[in-house]
Formats: C-alpha cells, sequence, structure tokens
C-alpha cells in the first residue's frame, strides 16, 4: 500500500456537508459525481497530500444510507492506494483478511476498488484503491 488515498466520510446532506467542509479546509469541493451501482453521491476535496470523499446515499438501500441509519454520520472508511489490486488481494486473502469484493468494481474519482471486511480489520472498513487506466 502506497499511501492513505482518502478519508470516506458518510454524510445525510451533501450539499449542506459540501459548505460545511468548504468552510473547514477554506477550499471549495473539486468534484461531485454520482456512482449509481453503489447508491450514492459523492464529493471529494483536496486536503494536502490526500482527500476527503464526502459520501451521501441515494436511496434507503444504499450502504451510506444503511451506514448512517445504523450510526450516524461520520467516517465510513480509509483507502488506500495500491499499484495492483489484484496481487494486493491475493495477498491479503493468504493472510486472513474478509475481502468484501475480490474482483474491483469502478468506483468513484476513476478508481478501481475492493473492500475488505471490518470484522478482519478491527473494526475499520478498508478500501484499496487503483488508478483504472481504461
Amino acid at each position: 500500500m502506497k499511501k492513505i488515498e482518502h478519508i470516506g466520510i458518510a454524510v445525510k446532506d451533501l450539499e449542506k456537508s459540501n459548505k460545511l467542509f468548504a468552510s473547514l479546509f477554506g477550499k471549495p469541493h473539486y468534484k461531485v459525481e454520482e456512482v449509481e451501482s453503489e447508491g450514492v453521491k459523492t464529493s471529494f476535496f483536496d486536503v494536502g497530500p490526500n482527500k476527503i470523499e464526502l459520501l451521501e446515499g441515494t436511496n434507503a438501500e444504499s450502504p451510506i444510507s444503511k451506514f448512517i441509519a445504523k450510526k450516524g454520520e461520520g467516517i465510513h472508511h480509509i483507502a488506500f492506494a495500491v499499484d495492483n489490486i489484484l496481487d494486493e488481494v491475493k495477498r491479503l486473502k493468504k493472510d486472513g483478511f474478509i475481502v468484501l469484493n475480490e474482483t474491483p468494481k469502478k468506483g468513484a474519482d476513476n478508481k478501481l476498488v475492493v473492500f475488505l471486511h471490518p470484522k478482519s480489520t478491527n473494526g475499520v472498513l478498508i478500501e484499496l484503491c487503483q488508478d483504472d487506466t481504461k
């Protein structure tokens, strides 16, 4: 793993949260994107060498909506940049981590993503991200 790529924060109202975090960081978000397959609308902020991703569920059945209903707004996941996501999945599975989706899927911000189950990472949802060069 190369670095923390971003920290994902679940929010109820993306527009309201964009204003809040723009005030906090002193600059606006640089991108809003919807990932229909995940039922989520995202917004990204550059903060130093890392990014913050705000996530709003677009329907009641989306993972983000369910997360907020159960735990409230807050940190949802930590994403790490990797060079070869398939190699990382193999390595992590071999080491006993629970991989939620072994086949990388298209995520926001032009990334291929895989998630690790929080049960195998001390309660933290971990996302692996690789630039999607397709």
